[in-house]
């Protein structure tokens, strides 16, 4: 027997956005796919529109002269630190000098029963609060959760988070710190419903993306740049855009094609922040630090031509066949299950191929197809995800930003902090071992604002017809409302898309 037009909603609401807030459930039940496909045809769908949010560049120049306003800050102390020791050594020889060394000494380094003002500690210094870095961070981090927690049903930002962990960045690397949400913004969410070979080229050509795997650095040995200075080739970037981000692990590239795109994508960085105030840290190709020549990649040969050799190559790797299944098999293992029906993936990967990368319309197949609805919820939601749904549930519509980042720091799913490039695992697996830890989330999220809702109501708008006969039986013998909400929040259904 088919599923209720509400069961549906429902299943929709949590395997494809954030869950429902109060009224979702009525507002698309009368059609769940259509308002999922609805979703990806608002205008500005996802956008974060925010004038005070700064552009790659601003952020990496704010950065930069926070740090040498700082760097400037400790010279200074520095100078005037050996400045008040060289005028005391110079006091100590002349008192030595006069014969008063005694005296002399003891007004330099005071000992017990010295005079109480040589003995003052200086005053605390005030809490100057986060750095400029690190304010960036904070304010990019609140505009992507309150994204979340305001989206009517969340697609646009689900797709967003997804492709912000399969082109991963990390915070972790000091100089990425105060770029990784606007690479989020600029280069991935902007792309979201574009074409694959846009988002792809925005994310590599991505400051953040370059200054992580280390290709801004990436010197070509026979360059202008590399003869000089000696430096040389740095494949990091190319090995993870084939293996990672394009063709995937078996997609029958070798260890030549790596080197050899690695060459090809030699003087890809970023103009530098020290000699160019004005346009500092956005995207250059420098001809001095480029690898003459033509290069041979999966064998098709390139010739040089600059920039343009790099590009040619990237849109080659964009519409690749094995790109369109490595692509097709991590959407539907996010969206729909660990070992995603294969008919499924096939049919995106066509669909893929068929649009030139086309993810609007990849998405929308992903939506309409059957195998999509007909999986059991079986799929354990990763940390972020969980965390916003709960807070949708709660009614919250403003992100404690620094609780969150805390949260997701106890989770083991970092803000833009990655254990390594390949991002973090969508495997349910991988986040079994923190069920404790969400226990305690859940208790907390209660304890807040418990006593101010209603269990049975929020089970009602949150599940719906998913919540089982046990579930709302466990939940209405709970001690109390707090004790109550944790315990849905911590339900089987609740957990999983």
């Amino acid at each position: 027997m088919a599923p209720d037009p509400k069961t549906l909603a429902a299943t929709a609401l949590h395997r494809f956005g954030f869950g429902p807030r109060a009224g979702s459930l009525a507002s698309i039940a009368a059609d769940p796919r259509g308002a999922m496909l609805a979703e990806l045809e608002r205008p500005s769908a996802g956008r974060i529109a925010d004038s005070d949010l700064l552009t790659t560049g601003e952020a990496a120049r704010a950065a930069f002269d926070f740090r040498q306003e700082r760097k400037a800050g400790r010279l200074a102390l520095r100078s005037e630190r050996e400045a008040t020791e060289a005028e005391a050594k110079k006091a100590a020889d002349a008192a030595k000098t006069a014969g008063k060394a005694d005296i002399a000494q003891a007004e330099i380094k005071p000992a017990d029963g010295a005079p109480a003002d040589a003995m003052q500690v200086a005053p605390a210094k005030p809490d100057p609060g986060p750095g400029i870095p690190q304010q960036i961070y904070l304010e990019e981090a609140k505009a992507r959760f309150d994204s979340a927690l305001n989206a009517e049903i969340g697609l646009i930002d689900r797709l967003t988070w997804f492709w912000s962990n399969h082109f991963c960045v990390s915070a972790d690397k000091g100089q990425v710190r105060p770029l990784c949400g606007v690479y989020e913004r600029e280069a991935i969410r902007a792309n979201v419903l574009g074409k694959f070979a846009d988002m792809l080229l925005a994310v590599e050509s991505h400051p953040a993306m370059l200054i992580y795997l280390d290709n801004a650095g990436s010197t070509g040995p026979n360059s202008i740049a590399g003869q000089r200075r000696g430096k040389g080739i740095n494949e990091n970037l190319a090995r993870e855009i084939m293996e990672l981000h394009t063709l995937g692990v078996r997609g029958g590239y070798s260890q030549d094609d790596v080197t050899n795109f690695a060459k090809v994508i030699t003087g890809w960085t970023f103009s530098p922040l020290k000699q160019d105030p004005q346009h500092g840290g956005e995207f250059i190709f420098n001809e001095r630090m480029h690898e003459p020549g033509a290069q041979s990649i999966l064998s098709r040969s390139y010739d040089d031509s600059g920039y343009d050799q790099g590009h040619a190559v990237l849109m080659m790797l964009a519409h690749h066949q094995a790109t369109a299944k490595h692509i097709a098999t991590k959407l539907a293992r996010h969206f729909i299950a660990d070992d995603p029906p294969p008919t499924l993936v096939d049919r995106l990967a066509k669909r893929f191929l068929d649009t030139r990368g086309d993810l609007k319309e990849v998405t929308k197949t992903l939506l309409v197809s059957q195998e999509s609805w007909d999986a059991p919820r079986s799929k354990l939601k990763r940390p972020a995800e969980w965390v916003v749904s709960s807070m949708r549930a709660s009614g919250m519509m403003t992100a404690d930003v620094r609780r969150v980042i805390n949260t997701l720091n106890m989770l083991g799913e970092p803000l833009w902090r990655p254990p390594a490039p390949k991002g973090f695992s969508d495997d349910s697996a991988a986040w079994l071992d923190g069920l404790t830890q969400r226990l305690d989330i859940a208790n907390e999220i209660a304890r807040r604002i418990g006593g101010m809702t209603d269990p049975e109501a929020v089970a009602d708008d949150a599940l719906g017809p998913l919540a089982s006969a046990e579930t709302r039986h466990t939940i209405a013998r709970a001690e109390s409302r707090p004790q109550a909400l944790a315990l849905l929040l911590m339900s089987p259904e609740f957990q999983r898309r």
